[in-house]
């Protein structure tokens, strides 16, 4: 199965961006993402190293919401 998870970019160095998520954070290649508009502070969805689409701050949340019930935690830390 793969996943994507949801990840804030905080920054950005042509198509290549820095993103965290819960503590974690990341370098993240845009390539796939270079028809569209992102910036500091959007979030995306990364599966292996890509940002594959752009989501809203809620989309965001809501999959970490799907993620706490799934893994059992309820951790409630969400983005």
């Amino acid at each position: 199965m793969c996943l994507a998870i949801p990840m804030q970019i905080t920054a950005i160095d042509g198509f290549d961006a820095r993103c965290e998520a819960r503590g974690v954070e990341r370098d993240v290649s845009l390539f796939m993402l270079q028809n569209e508009e992102v910036k500091v502070g959007d979030y995306v969805m990364v599966h292996v190293g890509y940002a594959i689409q752009k989501v809203t701050p809620q989309e965001a949340r809501s999959t970490w919401e799907l993620f706490d019930q799934l893994d059992g935690t309820g951790e409630g830390n969400h983005v």
